[in-house]
């Protein structure tokens, strides 16, 4: 019996009469069966071997305060690449994260400065449009089975329109402590940590924890690996879709909220890289873009991959155009290497 096809959760339950020929079979595996896989590894590795890089090529760069300013550099692309994994987990993609985001900033700036409205009723506000874009998107890809890629490039353009025209296309200023309180800094050991940094890691460790201890978290993975068996095993797919694009939306929301903290201002032209930064993300952390198999917590590094080598190339002085160039071959590695592995897998 293959222990190790079953998932980390379950027991593999034996006769009574063969327990006691499997278990001494059990005894003798080898120590490194235990260990994580090199998939898991993977993005780890490459990010300490980006950072030893770079360290040896900047002085600047490996200092805590440097740190800090890449982790606050990449906490709004980190919290859209958590909407992002739940959707590709499903064998899905979202092109709009970036635009959505983009609206729900300009919504709560100006509900908040120009409205008058709280700024806790502001943002409220901003959650529930984001939220309800994603539950668009989430219903034309389930109930007029639209593919993703078509949806989701329709609702990034609605989502760029609607914020130039309700912005008038104008950056929006004056913005109260309350939307910016996200952007401040604590001291942490003489190092300056940004609290949109707390945020994000706390979002990240309950996604990790929903995902790898809940049913629900199961059943995404079980609609993205296939969606049919999932069906048949009595799981809701539909229901499962909706939840998951309702809750990139929010993603985009609380990336929204930290987006403005972050600049101090409403800004209609934000978001215009952001959506591919977060697949990015997603895939350099290891997630496959053909569904059930990833780690949320690899699109925190994956994050962090792209932050490191923009942060590092600026200090060795390298035009930004070659940044650009560096993400897209990491991308191409990235995916090379899963469509590979699943070559593999099926040897």
């Amino acid at each position: 019996m293959d222990t190790h096809a079953l998932p980390h959760d379950e027991t593999p339950v034996l006769p009574a009469s063969t327990s006691t020929e499997v278990a001494p079979a059990l005894a003798r595996e080898p120590w490194h069966f235990h260990l994580p896989s090199l998939a898991a590894l993977g993005p780890f590795l490459a990010l300490v071997a980006a950072c030893l890089f770079f360290a040896l090529q900047s002085d600047r760069f490996f200092t805590a305060q440097n740190f800090a300013l890449v982790a606050q550099q990449v906490m709004v692309v980190g919290l859209l690449a958590i909407g992002q994994t739940l959707i590709i987990l499903t064998a899905g993609i979202d092109l709009s994260c970036g635009m959505v985001m983009a609206l729900g900033g300009i919504v709560m700036t100006k509900l908040a400065v120009e409205s008058g409205l709280p700024p806790a009723l502001a943002i409220a506000c901003a959650l529930a449009v984001t939220t309800l874009f994603g539950l668009a998107n989430g219903l034309l890809v389930t109930r007029i089975k639209l593919p993703a890629f078509i949806v989701t490039l329709g609702t990034m353009n609605i989502a760029f329109a609607l914020t130039q025209l309700y912005s008038s296309s104008q950056t929006v200023t004056g913005l109260p402590d309350a939307l910016t309180a996200l952007g401040n800094t604590f001291a942490l050991g003489g190092t300056q940590v940004s609290f949109g940094v707390l945020l994000m890691l706390a979002l990240y460790v309950l996604a990790w924890l929903a995902l790898r201890e809940t049913g629900p978290g199961r059943h995404i993975y079980a609609v993205g690996n296939n969606s049919e068996a999932a069906r048949l095993t009595g799981i809701n797919v539909k229901r499962v879709l909706l939840a998951v694009y309702a809750l990139a939306g929010l993603m985009y929301g609380i990336a929204a909220l930290l987006s403005v903290a972050r600049t101090g201002v409403g800004d209609p032209n934000a978001g215009q890289t952001e959506n591919l930064d977060a697949i990015t993300a997603v895939v350099l952390g290891g997630t496959s873009l053909f569904g059930g198999r990833g780690v949320i917590l690899g699109s925190l590094v994956g994050a962090l991959i792209v932050g490191v080598f923009r942060n590092g190339l600026t200090l060795m002085g390298v035009s930004s155009i070659y940044q650009v160039l560096v993400t897209g071959i990491l991308v191409i590695l990235a995916v090379a290497t899963d469509q590979l592995s699943r070559r593999g897998g099926r040897a």
